[in-house]
């Protein structure tokens, strides 16, 4: 995020001004695809419950919540007219229609891992509900991990930030974590496009040898 009004000191005032309404509808925003740093939101949270300025509990419910209704809010976007317009997206990249539609399979494969540990990652926290949705993932099966995933993800920030903002800098902590989810990322990207790279590229020299 490089816009200058949503700079760290910026978040900060927010959150001391606005309390958990700050934390919970940045996290929820950042869910629905609006460009907020709602990872950076929540350990601003975490932090300022570890100085006593808020509570612990409260803003893990807040940031639990904000998560969890984001992705069901998601979840339908992607559900009742996300397909097409993926396809149409996909098109601009000259990706074929009938290679959506593998990914589309593949990822329903995968639809609860991915909704549960989406949320450490950057960029898929935004897309795995669309996603699951895009998917026709059963909502059932949807709410209880997206429920569990929130949930998980929002305690692992907090209390991090609760505890570690403690021994380093809010910034030093922002930084690592921002670094630690862009990297996950990176590797996460790597582990499912390298096979279907080495698989598109196994066909050509088959069909060349034909």
């Amino acid at each position: 995020m490089s816009l200058e009004f949503i700079s760290l000191e910026n978040i900060q005032e927010i959150a001391h001004e606005y309390g958990y309404w700050a934390i919970f509808l940045g996290i929820l925003f950042e869910n629905l695809g609006i460009p907020l740093p709602g990872e950076t939101v929540t350990l601003v949270g975490g932090f300022l419950a570890g100085s006593d300025e808020l509570s612990y509990w409260l803003v893990l419910g807040d940031a639990t919540a904000g998560a969890f209704l984001g992705g069901i809010c998601g979840y339908w976007i992607g559900r009742l007219g996300g397909l097409s317009l993926l396809i149409r997206l996909a098109s601009i990249f000259r990706i074929s229609e009938a290679r959506v539609l593998n990914i589309k399979e593949q990822f329903s494969e995968n639809a609860v891992k991915t909704v549960f540990f989406g949320r450490f990652f950057a960029l898929l926290r935004i897309f795995a509900s669309p996603l699951a949705g895009i998917a026709e993932m059963s909502f059932g099966k949807f709410f209880v991990y997206n429920l569990l995933g929130a949930t998980a993800w929002a305690s692992v920030m907090v209390t991090l930030a609760f505890f570690a903002g403690r021994i380093v800098s809010l910034e030093q902590l922002v930084s690592w974590v921002s670094q630690f989810a862009i990297l996950a990322l990176v590797i996460l990207v790597a582990l499912i496009f390298i096979p279907l790279w080495l698989e598109s590229r196994q066909v050509k020299e088959v069909s060349s040898e034909d």
